[in-house]
């Protein structure tokens, strides 16, 4: 039996009130549509590159956000020292070329552990902390919810196009 990406549990949160619990609903809200954008392909077609110009797939995207996710809440913002989610000597795109079928249940596992592990990196911390973005600029982790609330949705509007070459499935 070939395994098929879940429907996700629906997010919710705040629309009103606190500013954390807002960002942190806002950006798990995009994080659950990039499931839901997935929900019911198989790993073949997860893996599917039906773009011929492009080396993106939904996996990939799945595996891009899980390295991208790791980079800045674990790494950047709470600075554990976690090394790289993919071998460095596979280049900085192993996230989008190295994702296979016969991977993707595992890739999908390591995304959802790695946003609470991710969640977890900075609960403690204030919006207002700052720490190296990288390239030598600084971010507070507030602009870094902003940030990634913004990458998540490029690349969901880049995984609606990719399920709509799939299988013609839109406003997912």
């Amino acid at each position: 039996m070939t395994w098929t990406l879940p429907t996700p549990d629906p997010a919710d949160g705040p629309t009103t009130g606190d500013e954390r619990p807002m960002l942190e609903a806002f950006l798990n809200y995009k994080r659950v549509t990039l499931l839901n954008i997935c929900a019911g392909l198989t790993a073949p077609q997860l893996a599917a590159r039906p773009l011929p110009a492009s080396n993106l797939s939904l996996l990939g995207l799945i595996r891009h956000v899980a390295k991208v996710d790791r980079i800045w809440f674990r790494q950047r913002a709470g600075g554990q020292p976690v090394g790289p989610m993919y071998d460095p000597a596979r280049g900085k795109d192993a996230d989008f070329s190295d994702g296979t079928p016969e991977r993707a249940e595992t890739d999908y596992h390591r995304l959802r552990d790695e946003w609470a592990l991710c969640d977890d990196a900075v609960r403690d911390l204030g919006l207002d902390v700052t720490f190296d973005a990288g390239r030598g600029g600084t971010y507070s982790l507030r602009m870094m919810y902003l940030h990634m609330i913004d990458e998540y949705a490029r690349h969901n509007g880049h995984a609606d196009l990719l399920r709509e070459h799939i299988d013609g499935v839109t406003g997912r």
